[in-house]
């Protein structure tokens, strides 16, 4: 399997719309990051698709390790 590349430690901050569908990075190389610009075709990862229950600010993972995917658990802490 490949390994994310880490984008960012830290977090990304994001404005989501409620019932938008998101499309978060999930091996790292996207240019427009923390979301899917097809850079994985040349991996074995895939977007991880987030639908927002209620519009608001959060905060998607920037490290590509978090245990809460797509969403920031803190891990970048420890890398």
């Amino acid at each position: 399997m490949t390994q994310a590349k880490i984008a960012q430690k830290g977090p990304y901050e994001v404005e989501v719309e409620a019932g938008k569908r998101y499309f978060w990075c999930a091996c790292g190389r996207s240019a427009k990051q923390p979301f899917c610009d097809g850079s994985h075709s040349v991996t074995d990862l895939r977007p991880v698709v987030y639908r927002a229950e209620k519009s608001g600010t959060l905060y998607f993972c920037g490290c590509k390790q978090t245990g809460d995917k797509p969403l920031c658990d803190g891990t970048h802490n420890g890398l």
